[in-house]
């Protein structure tokens, strides 16, 4: 199996200049992605538990990989929700396809997005983490628009080993994010 494009710059591009920036004694130092996950709420599932199947379907086609159903933890009686009950959709993406999944994300699917200026840097949790909210679904090229009875969002999380957000946006930006025009 060839190495992913974006796994090949990272380590040829992205590193050394992470190294040389934060100024990293070793290349071990450097942050990296270590897992993205793809994340869908189906609140509408408590009335039909055929969306959830849908939304399988959906996220799994946009990940390339199988996607899990995810369930209530407690029942809440004001939503109608019941424990253990399917509410959402979520895949985790780790090595190839990760990087495979992100390089698509990038160049394809924030292209499609309607009247784009960048993607906002206010999805850091503090702790070196991204949070990226996508308002439309149909924005990846696997989702044909024809078949799409609702649309819905997802969010979609990009897990790193960074200390800071300094350092996971410095990550990001150089991966490829197209941050909107702030500078850090």
């Amino acid at each position: 199996m060839a190495v992913p494009r974006l796994k090949e710059r990272y380590v040829k591009e992205v590193v050394p200049s992470l190294k040389e920036k934060f100024q990293y004694k070793s290349v071990m130092q450097v942050p990296k992605i270590t897992k993205i996950v793809i994340n869908k709420g189906v609140g509408a599932a408590v009335a039909d538990k055929k969306l959830v199947d849908v939304a399988i379907d959906e996220i799994t086609l946009i990940a390339g990989q199988k996607a899990v159903a995810t369930i209530s933890k407690k029942a809440i009686s004001n939503f109608k929700l019941r424990e253990n009950m399917p509410i959402g959709v979520k895949v985790t993406l780790r090595g190839n396809r990760m990087f495979e999944f992100l390089d698509r994300l990038t160049t394809v699917s924030l292209a499609r997005v309607r009247d784009f200026k960048g993607i906002s840097e206010k999805g850091f949790d503090g702790r070196g983490n991204y949070t990226l909210g996508v308002k439309e679904q149909i924005i990846f090229p696997e989702i044909s628009i024809d078949k799409v009875a609702k649309i819905s969002g997802m969010d979609i999380t990009f897990v790193t080993t960074a200390q800071t957000d300094e350092e996971s946006y410095a990550l990001l930006a150089a991966i490829g994010l197209p941050f909107a025009n702030i500078k850090r």
